[in-house]
């Protein structure tokens, strides 16, 4: 069942599209071209490898995005189908992870293209870019559960979490750097998520190093309590959810 949820997920997406899969690849590649012409005059002339460092931040950000809003609304989209049939709830918002996952995986080759193109040197230390995709995975997988939840009690968590990813990508340092703010507002980035991990993207890509254990153990921090944070709304009210959809 979880097999066919992903293919219905990733077949609905791109349902009566002309391009199809290719809105993956275009929507992400448009987003940058705008950036870059806005704020490369800005911030671009002390960032090296500004086209790469933008793309960074972007592809994580969008892949968070994607993953949580869809990860809202899967329970309610599926209300249908575990209304009638007694099977785990979760599997809907993973089906709907995998498939943002699937995207994801798109547009990172395209990534390393851009790469490849803006002269950034490749090393073994890409690999080290599975921790933050794990992490981040896990990260948003628990997010969304909360919520999912939320979201079949109070619809205004819709409203709420558009206007949050508004502020959060602003405050993600996407397209600018953070080494000029005071140490308060860099201890306040510090405790973004999301910021960490397109961080840890960026030492790897465009400074060739590894980040520290302190960093590895932040992302894995985050990842676990977000994700446990899930399980418990999905155990705890697991059997309230059939009353409000």
């Amino acid at each position: 069942m979880f097999e066919e949820l992903v293919k219905r997920d990733f077949k609905k997406k791109y349902k009566r599209t002309i391009l199809g899969m290719g809105w993956s690849l275009l929507s992400p590649l448009l987003m940058l071209l705008v950036m870059k012409v806005a704020f490369e005059q800005f911030f671009g002339r002390t960032v090296d490898h500004y086209t790469t460092y933008l793309f960074c931040g972007l592809l994580t950000f969008n892949w968070f995005a994607e993953s949580t809003n869809g990860g809202m609304r899967s329970l309610l989209w599926n209300a249908s189908i575990f209304t009638k049939v007694n099977v785990p709830k979760y599997m809907f918002l993973f089906s709907v992870n995998v498939q943002v996952l699937l995207n994801f995986a798109l547009t990172l080759l395209v990534f390393f293209a851009f790469c490849a193109i803006d002269h950034v040197s490749f090393s073994w230390r890409f690999l080290c870019l599975v921790f933050p995709i794990t992490t981040m995975l896990f990260f948003s997988l628990g997010i969304g559960m909360v919520l999912s939840a939320f979201f079949i009690f109070f619809r205004d968590i819709d409203y709420i979490w558009s206007l949050a990813l508004q502020l959060l990508m602003y405050g993600s340092a996407i397209f600018y750097t953070v080494d000029k703010f005071p140490p308060s507002m860099q201890f306040a980035f510090s405790m973004n998520p999301v910021y960490r991990h397109i961080a840890y993207i960026r030492e790897v890509v465009l400074a060739g190093t590894i980040p520290s254990l302190e960093t590895h153990l932040t992302l894995i921090g985050f990842a676990l309590a977000a994700f446990l944070a899930g399980i418990f709304m999905y155990r705890h009210y697991n059997t309230e959810f059939l009353y409000y959809v």
